[in-house]
């Protein structure tokens, strides 16, 4: 099997810088270096007696020299606003924590970055070392759960080589978080002097490209007339050659539910979403006989993408392209490298087959199928198929989650970022929100599925990207994590909290109906959440009717400061 290696250079216009190391440094200092280096400009946590020498060191900072502190209500918020960066920036996101219960705080919050490879550094501060099997007070083991890498640094010269050695780890494939663990009495320890350490050696990456299996794509391309794209959240960086592709062989994409975000919804080869609150035009895409060849890109198969591994996606038809090898367990064919070459190749390809008058696809029945339904199309202006398409017009009092999610896609601005928290607000805003030109802006982690984890992640991506976030949570998440959003207010960042109040956990509610078992355990309170949002000093909201929900002034909210 023959491979090429390919190098990626994650920050090119620091590779001529380097640490030089200064004498009155101490460990704390030469950690909040790595990252000024690395252009990290915050890092989110929440202050404690052992991790206080790393707040001492970025206190000691002069205004725009290093990263900035963003103190957290609770540690796994912490760690979604580090994601919510790290999705938005590209760059490292980067939490920290005190001892347990600080550290154990965290796993929730790391376990969604390293379900859903986001580079994030977890720094969790230790008891001293000489207290170390002797019950002290909030002392915790050095193993951690759901990072790529986890270690203890047990004295100053582990310092450079093991931090080093996590920030490589987090920014190569597959990406996720990575865990150094550090006593107190460490951090504060005088840092060690030695070579001045050149940047390029962190933030270098390598991706392996299977030439052999590209040859034997090519070659099923060759013997194809109808292909389908299926794809992933992994396709980010090489989306346009993707596209490039589907225009020369006029196939039809359709996505998984976090694949969405990189195909425009009123594209006319789009189908929409297979899987979980997919569409029907989808699953009709997947069943037509006629295609002879299903490529999954950037997609880690997993149950909700596939309706639960269904053999209309997994069969010997399909192709899986990933970067991650992790990701082919399941799937029957592999091509392994970086996505972007591989689909340029491919392209070439095409190209070349195309002056010879080879085509593809150029008779789509899908295609005139659709056609026919001028009623859907002429209302909608994309060639998705909806469920109940008439609620999405509905002027039904308490309003309808279609009216509202239909609304959204309308008038929400394309510039705004937004994030869909667990539970019934996947459902709705899979199905039903399409918009153009958003390429990128919408976010959702059904890797680990954590509620709350869209009211951090919208933090730390509005903290990235200096634009307005969305939050669109429901009422079950919100009472988990909703203190979060006196950050925003902090900080004065563009926020806007949406809430679906339904004084229930709507996805176990509708869950225990649809599987036939008893109803129980979903209840929740009736709380009025903008007058809750009002006693905090953030402005609220209510929308109860269909022209309260039309007059939504969102470039106001999103000019204004953390509002709900």
């Amino acid at each position: 099997m023959r491979y090429k290696i390919k190098a990626s250079l994650l920050a090119q216009e620091n590779f001529d810088k380097e640490i030089k190391l200064n004498k009155e440094w101490d460990n704390a200092d030469l950690i909040i270096e790595y990252l000024k280096i690395l252009d990290v400009e915050y890092v989110f946590g929440v202050p404690g007696g052992a991790i206080e020498p790393l707040f001492d060191a970025l206190a000691r900072r002069k205004k725009g020299d290093g990263p900035k502190m963003i103190v957290a209500r609770h540690e796994a918020g912490a760690a979604f606003m580090a994601e919510g960066y790290a999705r938005e920036t590209g760059k490292l996101g980067v939490c920290c924590a005190t001892t347990d219960p600080g550290s154990t705080n965290l796993l929730t919050g790391v376990a969604s970055p390293y379900a859903d490879n986001v580079p994030v550094l977890v720094i969790t501060a230790q008891t001293p070392l000489h207290k170390f099997g002797r019950n002290a007070l909030q002392e915790s083991s050095c193993t951690a759960i759901y990072t790529r890498y986890s270690t203890l640094i047990s004295h100053t010269e582990q310092i450079n080589p093991e931090l080093i050695s996590a920030i490589m780890t987090a920014n190569r494939i597959p990406k996720g978080p990575a865990h150094i663990s550090i006593p107190s009495d460490i951090l504060r320890q005088p840092a060690i002097h030695g070579s001045d350490i050149k940047i390029e050696r962190i933030v270098q990456t390598f991706t392996l490209t299977d030439n052999d299996a590209v040859e034997k794509l090519t070659n099923m391309l060759s013997n194809s007339w109808r292909v389908v794209l299926f794809l992933g959240r992994g396709c980010s960086y090489a989306i346009d050659e993707i596209m490039q592709f589907s225009e020369l062989t006029h196939a039809p994409i359709i996505t998984g539910p976090d694949g969405k975000r990189w195909v425009d919804g009123f594209h006319p080869r789009s189908r929409g979403v297979y899987g979980f609150a997919g569409h029907q035009s989808a699953q009709e895409t997947m069943e037509d006989e006629t295609i002879d060849l299903v490529l999954a890109v950037g997609t880690p198969i997993t149950e909700l993408d596939t309706s639960g591994w269904h053999s209309n996606l997994l069969n010997e038809k399909l192709v899986h392209i990933d970067s991650t090898i992790e990701h082919f367990s399941r799937t029957p064919n592999h091509v392994c490298g970086d996505i972007k070459s591989i689909f340029k190749k491919l392209n070439e390809n095409v190209q070349q087959g195309l002056k010879w008058g080879r085509t593809w696809g150029s008779v789509d029945p899908l295609q005139l199928k659709y056609l026919k339904k001028k009623a859907s199309k002429q209302k909608h202006g994309y060639q998705i198929t909806l469920n109940e398409p008439e609620k999405c017009s509905s002027d039904a009092i308490p309003l309808k989650p279609q009216r509202i999610v239909t609304e959204f896609s309308e008038h929400i601005p394309e510039h705004f970022r937004l994030h869909i928290d667990a539970g019934n607000c996947w459902a709705w805003f899979t199905h039903y929100y399409h918009k153009k030109n958003t390429q990128g802006n919408y976010h959702i982690a059904m890797g680990f599925g954590s509620m709350g984890w869209a009211i951090g992640a919208s933090i730390g991506s509005s903290f990235g990207s200096k634009q307005p976030s969305v939050c669109i949570t429901g009422d079950g998440s919100y009472l988990m994590a909703g203190q979060e959003i006196t950050v925003a207010m902090q900080h004065q960042i563009p926020v806007i909290y949406v809430i679906f109040n339904d004084s229930a956990l709507g996805m176990v509610k509708h869950g225990q109906i649809l599987g036939g078992a008893k109803q129980i355990g979903f209840e929740l309170p009736d709380i009025n959440y903008a007058k809750l949002a009002k006693a905090m000093g953030i402005e609220g909201i209510t929308i109860r009717t269909p022209d309260e929900l039309v007059n939504i002034d969102w470039q106001r909210l999103g000019e204004n400061k953390h509002q709900r």
